[in-house]
């Protein structure tokens, strides 16, 4: 998926129109226009406020693959998680990957 069409979807599943996304940014709608078709490529600085306001990182945006969208509630919570102390992070992840077990098994059987 290219950077133009990674735009469009994520601005459509908001339910904004190109218009909105433009004011969002400070710049205009026949400009989100051409950057959703491919014709032209936004400055480092608007492709940053776009992801921001998309609620995705840039390099969702601009990565060759389909990566999954980490919205910044995640990126906040693997922030945090960081700076946890190693034996309180070796806790959380059993959890969590106790959690993703049962899910995984539960998926399975369903």
């Amino acid at each position: 998926m290219t950077f133009g069409e990674k735009i469009s979807l994520l601005r459509k599943n908001l339910k904004w129109s190109q218009d909105e996304l433009a004011k969002k940014i400070g710049t205009s709608a026949p400009i989100i226009g051409r950057y959703e078709r491919n014709e032209i490529k936004p400055s480092i600085e608007v492709a940053v406020k776009i992801a921001t306001e998309l609620e995705v990182t840039l390099d969702y945006l601009v990565a060759g693959g389909n990566l999954k969208v980490l919205d910044r509630k995640t990126l906040q919570r693997l922030e945090d998680i960081e700076t946890l102390p190693s034996e309180d992070k070796n806790h959380l992840f059993v959890m969590i990957d106790a959690f993703l077990r049962d899910a995984k098994t539960r998926l399975a059987y369903s």
